[in-house]
């Protein structure tokens, strides 16, 4: 039996239809739908809808046989044919890439983040505030982004330049800002408007009100250590929640 055959079998066998299936993983009846029909080979959260369904996900991925008549998977760990065993090694049965785009119905658990294309959050020397413009979204899981305090809604994505934040963020990464978190935690990494010019630093507090602002790249980018006074100019715009860069 071949997966989709396999996921329609053991949804059946506990009495779900597709969206109450796809209620208890967190996403459409259409992406299950998808899965049934054999249009997605790979799914995503199969370890969710095998919990859901009751199976073992390597029976769900690897095994040939049927469900028996109480329902119960047979476990892969005794019926794994050699070619299965082959497949063990291959890293789609364990990535599931899904193409998509602006006409993609979103998850249940999806949201899209806006994607600020004109605006640079400098990693160097600034670049000129342009927060209006915005570009195409990215797409995060709405239970992962509340897991960490983040509410969507006050969340943004924009793209780091230059070489200040390096090895930790390289140049021409994305990072992911939560607006709603300007409250100066020590150590941690923030967007900034320093001057009139966008930032991406760590920041911690200095005695008397201070601000020091520090990059990792500390051979190039010494600290700047501000005064309470000079620690004005800069105003906050949102502590960075993720970062992500092609290599």
């Amino acid at each position: 039996m071949k997966l989709h055959e396999k996921f329609r079998q053991a949804r059946e066998n506990r009495g779900l239809t597709q969206k109450e299936l796809g209620d208890l993983v967190g996403v459409s009846q259409v992406a299950v739908m998808k899965i049934e029909n054999g249009q997605t080979k790979n799914p995503r959260k199969i370890n969710d809808f095998a919990r859901a369904l009751g199976v073992n996900v390597d029976w769900l991925l690897y095994s040939d046989q049927a469900i028996n008549e109480t329902g119960a998977s047979y476990s892969s760990s005794s019926s794994t044919k050699a070619d299965d065993v082959r497949e063990l090694s291959n890293i789609n049965k364990f990535i599931d890439i899904e193409p998509w785009d602006s006409k993609t119905p979103l998850d249940l658990d999806e949201v899209e983040v806006p994607f600020y294309m004109e605006v640079e959050l400098s990693a160097g020397n600034g670049s000129v505030i342009q927060l209006e413009t915005t570009g195409p979204k990215l797409r995060f899981s709405k239970s992962t982004l509340r897991r960490h305090g983040i509410d969507f809604t006050s969340a943004a994505c924009v793209k780091v330049s230059g070489n200040s934040m390096e090895p930790v963020i390289p140049d021409g990464a994305t990072v992911g800002i939560d607006t709603a978190n300007t409250a100066i935690k020590d150590g941690d990494m923030y967007a900034i408007d320093w001057g009139g010019a966008l930032f991406v630093k760590t920041l911690t507090r200095r005695p008397g009100g201070g601000l020091r602002i520090r990059s990792f790249n500390t051979d190039q980018y010494p600290d700047e250590n501000l005064s309470i006074d000079e620690a004005k100019s800069v105003r906050v715009i949102g502590r960075v929640f993720w970062y992500s860069v092609l290599i």
